[in-house]
Formats: structure tokens, C-alpha cells, sequence
């Protein structure tokens, strides 16, 4: 493969002209503006430009030619060396996240992809819990709607319109009527572990989990696969930290509020 880079080259050789009786100019008299314009067009080259030296790249160098694009999404807080830890929730296959956690992290994760502009549905058994937020956000005009366990319609969701639902149903959430599809995430919000919390894990595309006691850690590692050092620190994790596992890959986030999720939701907390 071959790639050209560019290098200006001065006088009438930057226009291609290498001497007399080129561009049909009658020979010994040098060609006007206009002829070698015409010449270049008729032969396929276009508008003249500058001409450029050539320079040659191997296949393994044009790799270092791509423009680095970030992954986009939701911003779910700060990693160990404080870069952006970022969860892309509207995705065209169907998505599953389980988190083991507070309700403070899942309203947070709300708040922020309605921000996105992904329309968020509740299902909840504590719905107060959630209509401040509706509240602040306008009455449910803005994104975010509450309902009762099992009564979530259909949401209609597209690659215009991406969803967001919300499962706070308790420690044994039953089968959702509205499942993930595409451009539909689901986020199952456990306080504890339960019963049917394995089974929800291996189900899911992203798992997170905040701090829990040290049988619900073992139980969590034998069901992870997580390394001895991950299931000792999970019994320690701060408020506002998650261990977020997908596959083989895991990491610690810090879940740090703006100064409007603190004024609505207070500071970070585990338990509620």
C-alpha cells in the first residue's frame, strides 16, 4: 500500500510544468495559466494544486495514520488513574447490565443517560423513591417515567429514540414484560445478593458490584471467576466505588456527583 504525504515544491515545477512545449503550448514558447489548466482537467487530474513529493508507508505504518476516537456514552465516573470510565447503554443489539448496589449509583446512571437523551422507564416497587427525580426533571417530559412492577409498555425504542430501563424490583425481581433489544438496555438494580442473582449475572452483558459482605463476595467471585484480590477488596469498597466486570475485563470506578445530583440525591451512599 502506498500512501502520499505532502512536501511543496517551488517555481513553475509546482504546477508540473517541466519545460517548454508541454500542455499543447507551440514548442520553444512556454504555456499561459490557462492552458495548463485546461491540460490537467482534461487529463483527470483536476484543479491544480501544489505538487507534493511522494513518500511510501508499509502496510504495518498506515495503522498509525487513524484518527483515535474515544467511546461515547454514559460517563459512570473515574477510573483508578482517573481517566473517564464511560458505559455506552445504547447499543443496536440488546444489553443487560445487573448492578449489585445502592439506589443512589442506579439514580445516578439514570440522571446521566437522560442527560444523553435516552428516554429512562422505572419499574419499581418504591416509587416515591424515584418521583423526586421525575419532579426535578419536569414532570416525566424530559425522559423519565415511573411505574409499577410488571406494568412497563412496550417503549418503542430505535437508534433515534434509545431506552434506558430501570429494574428496581427488590432481591428477586420477577421476568421483566420489556426485555433488552436493540437500542433497549436494561439496568437490574440488586440490593443484595439473592437466590437468582447468579443466574441474573451470567445473564448479563456488564455486571457491577459495590460493597457486600464477605459471603456475598465469595459467592460473587465463584460466579465472576474475579481473582483472590477482588473478591478480598469487595467487602472494603468505599461508598460510590463499583467493581464493574464484563467477560475478563474488570475495573474500579469512582462514581463522583456533579453539584445538581448532590442537591437532588444527596452524596454517595451504599445503603438507602
Amino acid at each position: 500500500m502506498t500512501v502520499t504525504t505532502t512536501r511543496t515544491t517551488g517555481g513553475s515545477e509546482a504546477y508540473g510544468v517541466t519545460g517548454p512545449g508541454v500542455y499543447g503550448a507551440p514548442d520553444g514558447a512556454p504555456p499561459s495559466f490557462a492552458q495548463r489548466a485546461q491540460s490537467r482537467v482534461r487529463s483527470g487530474f483536476g484543479l491544480i494544486g501544489p505538487r507534493h513529493g511522494r513518500h511510501s508507508l508499509s502496510v504495518e505504518q498506515v495503522d498509525s495514520l487513524a484518527l483515535p476516537i474515544g467511546d461515547d456514552g454514559v460517563v459512570v465516573g473515574v477510573g483508578a488513574e482517573g481517566q473517564p470510565a464511560v458505559l455506552g447503554l445504547n447499543r443496536p443489539t440488546p444489553y443487560d447490565v445487573v448492578l449489585i448496589g445502592g439506589l443512589w449509583t442506579a439514580q445516578v446512571l439514570a440522571l446521566r443517560a437522560a442527560a444523553t437523551g435516552a428516554r429512562v422507564a422505572v419499574e419499581t416497587g418504591r416509587a416515591p423513591a424515584w418521583m423526586q427525580m421525575v419532579h426535578a426533571m419536569g414532570g416525566g417530559q424530559n425522559g423519565m417515567s415511573v411505574y409499577d412492577v410488571g406494568r412497563v409498555p412496550p417503549q418503542g425504542a430505535s437508534a433515534g429514540n434509545p431506552v434506558l430501563v430501570v429494574r428496581d424490583c427488590g432481591m428477586r425481581p420477577p421476568r421483566g414484560r420489556v426485555v433488552a433489544g436493540p437500542w433497549q438496555a436494561v439496568l437490574t438494580l440488586l440490593p443484595y445478593l439473592s437466590p437468582v442473582a447468579p443466574r441474573l449475572m451470567r445473564q448479563a452483558r456488564l455486571v457491577g458490584v459495590q460493597r457486600v459482605s464477605p459471603d456475598e463476595a465469595a459467592e460473587i467471585g465463584r460466579t465472576m471467576a474475579l481473582p483472590r484480590a477482588d473478591v478480598d477488596a469487595l467487602p472494603t469498597l468505599p461508598d460510590g466505588v463499583t467493581l464493574w466486570c464484563a467477560d475478563r475485563d474488570r475495573q474500579y470506578v469512582m462514581t463522583q456527583p456533579t453539584d445538581a445530583e448532590t442537591g437532588l440525591l444527596g452524596t454517595p451512599r451504599r445503603m438507602d
